[in-house]
């Protein structure tokens, strides 16, 4: 019995990529402006959408901290959040002192030695994981790892990291769903890196599946 297998794409072939020149540079321009993207947005956020810039002093969020780590939201000042789109987009200005969707509040450092584990762990994929023209899956590592340097800097400069986009602002469960029903359907705030984590885990999903269809055998002849 002969097994015929599908050839295999180069472009989906595991490893090599950390001895390609292009494949660096695609990671390190797609972190890059990621990280651009994920700084720029929170400092135009925190400057215009309270109609005053709001400061965030790291002295203020340790003081606070010493209480409560949840009472960081009594450093914004009470402000109408700003309609983006209308019923469905807000901006709105939030200090997250856990992870994504205020997971582990308080739990700071926990928090920046995982970021440190994970992009480690990036750049490891990138490396060993990752064909040289792999060039989608390197757009996602490297929005993986802009994301998370964003929220890394947050957490060392500020103590906490700034949040600020709302979608689908006040929809709410219907009531017959019982214990949700009359809640927020999305009561989360967060932001760009946010954002950019979510997008490049679904590029990465995508990657895989895309090489392991193409891995699979085309067929087997007695």
């Amino acid at each position: 019995m002969m097994n015929h297998q599908r050839p295999r794409n180069g472009d989906l072939s595991p490893g090599g990529a950390g001895r390609c020149t292009r494949a660096w540079v695609v990671l390190i321009v797609a972190a890059l402006l990621s990280l651009a993207a994920d700084l720029g947005s929170k400092w135009a956020a925190f400057r215009y959408v309270a109609g005053t810039p709001v400061v965030i002093n790291r002295e203020d969020v340790r003081r606070v901290y010493q209480q409560d780590a949840r009472l960081v939201t009594t450093l914004i000042p009470d402000h109408r959040p700003m309609d983006a789109i209308p019923g469905v987009l807000q901006w709105q200005l939030v200090l997250n002192p856990g992870a994504v969707f205020g997971v582990g509040p308080g739990q700071r450092w926990f928090f920046v030695g995982f970021t440190g584990v994970a992009l480690g762990f990036g750049l490891w994929m990138f490396s060993k994981w990752t064909g040289p023209r792999d060039t989608m899956a390197h757009i996602g590592i490297g929005m993986l790892i802009g994301g998370g340097l964003g929220n890394l800097y947050d957490r060392l400069h500020y103590g906490v990291v700034r949040d600020f986009i709302h979608p689908i602002p006040g929809v709410r469960w219907p009531s017959w769903l019982g214990p949700l029903g009359g809640k927020d359907v999305w009561p989360y705030v967060s932001n760009i890196a946010d954002l950019l984590l979510l997008v490049g885990i679904s590029i990465l999903l995508w990657y895989l599946w895309k090489r392991d269809k193409a891995a699979q055998p085309a067929g087997a002849m007695a």
